[in-house]
């Protein structure tokens, strides 16, 4: 992944319980980027190097995911929550020098990330959330399009050893299916990143990690999503939502006024819209992505900048 991430230095960050493989790049205001299932830090391989022209970009993996830390989980699958995964993180970004940081996540890293928002609110200046709505939101409002389209949130969150079981019998043909059947063109995958997602499901601990986390989701996490929306809890940053042109998130929602009238539950201060591209858009529109999450990030830097200067 070397050819990748050109530029970028590499390290495994002790958080304590575990250690969160990085890529990290620039010398600007800290921006992390996480990734969602099924795949690694690498989705960010065409975003990632335009971004740390101006900002400090770090790519991790999420716990369970890739190069970082598989430690062993729990009946109650609370190792694997987001709130575990969100507090590595936070201290990963504490080791590299960062208080306060913005935060970008797709799929499974979106939900990492909104968690984050919410149990470190101190931590997270801006966030922005790719193709996903919270947790709860998806569990209250699955239905049997849901359930057809979006196979690992049920498969993946059934009882050991089944899941893994299929998982490791054809990591090829998880990682096809995803690219072609969630909306993406196969093309913007090349060889090399192909290879690399496969060769992470290669792994039996990994894959019983991403197992937990989905098991996590469907318990641990919509609790915390329920506790949170009953305390009244909203994120405080500033919040852009992107999501995938003409996908499910894009139709199937529209009477709650689309993944941003839901998200306005969630937070004080949303914002967003819809990207060209499938589920993966960040690898099928890099463009598209890079501007948006420039022009979001940017402007809390100019804030800053203003604030500092009056200061």
């Amino acid at each position: 992944m070397t050819a990748l991430f050109s530029g970028f230095e590499s390290s495994h960050v002790d958080v304590g319980e575990t250690t969160v493989f990085i890529q990290r790049k620039g010398d600007g205001p800290p921006v992390l980027l996480l990734h969602g299932f099924p795949q690694t830090h690498v989705m960010w391989h065409r975003v990632a190097p335009a971004l740390a022209d101006e900002f400090t970009i770090i790519c991790a993996d999420l716990r369970g995911y890739g190069a970082s830390g598989k430690p062993a989980s729990r009946p109650d699958h609370a190792p694997y929550s987001k709130r575990a995964l969100a507090l590595d993180l936070v201290k990963m970004m504490q080791a590299q020098g960062f208080e306060r940081f913005f935060v970008g996540g797709h799929d499974r890293g979106a939900r990492v990330a909104y968690r984050m928002a919410l149990d470190h609110p101190d931590k997270v200046e801006r966030l922005a959330v790719l193709d996903v709505i919270p947790t709860a939101e998806a569990f209250r409002r699955a239905d049997a399009r849901f359930v057809m389209a979006f196979w690992p949130w049920s498969l993946l969150a059934q009882p050991p050893p089944l899941p893994e079981q299929l998982l490791c019998s054809d990591p090829a043909a998880v990682i096809e299916d995803a690219l072609v059947n969630w909306g993406s063109d196969p093309s913007s995958f090349p060889s090399a990143v192909r290879t690399a997602y496969i060769e992470a499901l290669r792994v039996p601990q990994a894959v019983h990690a991403i197992c937990e986390e989905y098991r996590a989701a469907a318990t641990i996490d919509i609790a915390n999503d329920e506790e949170d929306q009953r305390a009244g809890r909203r994120i405080r940053c500033p919040v852009l939502v992107l999501w995938s042109a003409d996908s499910a998130l894009d139709q199937w929602y529209r009477k709650s006024g689309g993944p941003l009238g839901i998200w306005r539950a969630w937070a004080v201060e949303v914002t967003g819209r819809a990207v060209a591209g499938g589920h993966f858009f960040p690898e099928q529109n890099p463009m598209e992505t890079i501007a948006e999450l420039r022009s979001f990030f940017v402007r809390a830097s100019h804030v800053g900048s203003r604030q500092a200067e009056s200061d």
